[in-house]
């Protein structure tokens, strides 16, 4: 019989510090999805994909979308599995073939029905259209934190999906207090 994890993050936020030595998680916030003994997943939720939109993207998948959902942005959702789509969304939606649910807020969607649904109007009220993710084998997530490479805050719905993905990172910040003009990425001991 295995230990059971000592820190589930499932529905917290990573917040990277400044300094935490990999470029692709500079000043990012992730949504944990996920998180056993075995490893974690999650979702960057500021890192809007300079080159995609999703009416281009549903246009590759030949799927008719309403004009107005043409300007939204595909976020990049981490460095693993790029050409792998997720739908981070509000939990009024659920897929008629998988959704997981994670947090209180939170629902996720990587089949293709949900794209449809939003296309056709029935999808989530609140939703981010992901590429790849960001994944953690057993203990590495864990380790990062240790070595402050991260900070950790809740969920909050209104953060995650907010708009303005420049400011998410000095927001979950602020939801513990700092400053980010303040902060190190070099840990000290006392």
């Amino acid at each position: 019989m295995s230990d059971p994890i000592a820190l589930d993050l499932t529905g917290k936020l990573l917040v990277a510090m400044p300094g935490m030595g990999d470029p692709r998680f500079d000043r990012s916030v992730v949504l944990i999805c996920a998180h056993s003994q075995d490893g974690a997943m999650g979702l960057m939720i500021n890192k809007p994909a300079r080159d995609v939109d999703l009416g281009a993207l549903m246009a590759q998948l030949e799927i008719e979308a309403d004009p107005a959902l043409s300007d939204l942005s595909v976020h990049i959702g981490g460095p693993v599995e790029t050409t792998r789509g997720f739908v981070l969304h509000s939990t009024d939606y659920r897929s008629r073939l998988q959704t997981l649910e994670f947090g209180d807020d939170f629902g996720m969607t990587a089949t293709l029905d949900v794209l449809e649904d939003m296309a056709a109007g029935k999808g989530p009220q609140a939703a981010l259209v992901m590429l790849g993710y960001a994944g953690w084998g057993a203990g590495q997530l864990e380790g990062e934190i240790a070595r402050n490479g991260w900070l950790t805050v809740e969920g909050d719905a209104a953060l995650v999906f907010d708009p303005d993905d420049d400011a998410k990172w000095a927001a979950a910040l602020g939801t513990l207090g700092i400053d980010p003009l303040g902060l190190s990425g070099i840990a000290g001991r006392a």
